[in-house]
């Protein structure tokens, strides 16, 4: 089903949101970092920014979650969990490579054998509303990595915008809900036809030349090359790359306590991270920028598309954005499929 939601109905329509659901979009803080945060009212919400910097996986996979926090009552350790979502959510603007690669991260908390009870409930009681992506940057490359501006799939609602209405279709159970908010109108002709142009447009602006195929087995060829020798070389180690990735999923657990209390906090890890793969023994198996950039290329493009049928890629450009050393993936997959060949 497809609506139309006039630009001077916007307010009204996000007031009514925020009365019935935890409402998060993008927001640009005083500091100018661009995130997704929970919403207390309309004017904080900022549709027009480009993808922002922190992907829209910390509303499901916060940078630090309490799990539970304990305390010594006596002779008894009473634990409250504290993994209960309270009320339904509505993410509002997420673009489509953020989305996609939430149904990637899926594939690891809700796994065939055991399902993250965490991320589990924020996921059951959250409605998406995606936002196409009409001004792709120059640095993605979504499709190249199987997804383009314009990918529903994942989203509940998806919003266009067309300059002073938003196309609005409906695409999911949770989506067909909305129909009865009286916001919306019926979409005209005109309206389809110019999404229909502007979908167009935006697809011919992303990199879709990105050499993506076969890129398993070439790395397969090359695990103990010294190719990686000077791949490596640029790489400072920060974790920029993974922590703004919408893809990467590692964390650490630590136990915060004090006085016969305490809790337990899972908290965004990155395998750039000298002490990530450090044991107990001291011995730490990646010893160097060389085996951690390895690490995490071959996760991306090796591993998890072993495990999972697909690489751990949306092509949203954040690494290559951010990075202070100008490490560019996308150079990087090229030299990768020429190594192959050597």
């Amino acid at each position: 089903m497809k609506l139309s939601l006039d630009k001077r109905e916007i307010k009204p329509f996000l007031q009514s949101l925020l009365e019935d659901y935890d409402l998060y979009a993008p927001v640009q803080l005083a500091e100018g970092v661009s995130v997704y945060k929970r919403i207390d009212q309309p004017e904080e919400i900022n549709l027009h920014l480009p993808n922002p910097q922190k992907p829209v996986k910390e509303v499901f996979f916060p940078q630090s979650e309490v799990m539970f926090r304990y305390e010594r009552i006596g002779k008894r350790n009473q634990v409250t969990s504290m993994e209960n979502v309270k009320r339904e959510r509505v993410i509002l603007g997420a673009r489509p490579c953020d989305i996609q690669a939430i149904s990637m991260i899926d594939e690891v908390f809700l796994g065939r054998e055991y399902a993250d009870v965490y991320f589990l409930h924020k996921r059951n009681f959250t409605t998406i509303i995606g936002m196409a992506c009409d001004q792709p940057l120059s640095t993605c490359f979504c499709s190249s990595t199987g997804g383009n501006p314009f990918t529903r799939k994942g989203s509940d609602l998806f919003f266009i915008d067309l300059g002073e209405a938003y196309l609005v279709e409906l695409l999911t159970e949770k989506g067909m809900a909305f129909h009865k908010k009286k916001f919306f109108k019926e979409a005209s002709s005109e309206d389809l036809t110019f999404a229909q142009k502007i979908e167009e447009k935006a697809s011919k602006k992303t990199d879709s030349s990105i050499p993506i195929d076969g890129i398993e087995k070439r790395l397969d060829q090359i695990v103990e090359s010294p190719f990686w020798d000077q791949i490596h070389e640029k790489c400072i180690g920060c974790g920029v790359c993974t922590f703004l990735c919408p893809t990467c999923h590692c964390f650490d657990i630590a136990d915060e306590d004090l006085n016969r209390k305490g809790q337990r906090v899972r908290n965004w890890d990155s395998c750039l991270s000298n002490l990530y793969s450090q044991e107990t023994s001291g011995h730490n198996p990646r010893p160097t920028g060389r085996e951690r950039t390895r690490q995490r290329l071959m996760h991306k493009f090796n591993y998890f598309p072993k495990n999972f049928g697909r690489i751990a890629c949306v092509g949203c450009g954040r690494c290559i954005l951010y990075c202070p050393a100008n490490f560019d993936i996308r150079q990087v997959i090229k030299e990768i499929q020429k190594a192959g060949d050597s």
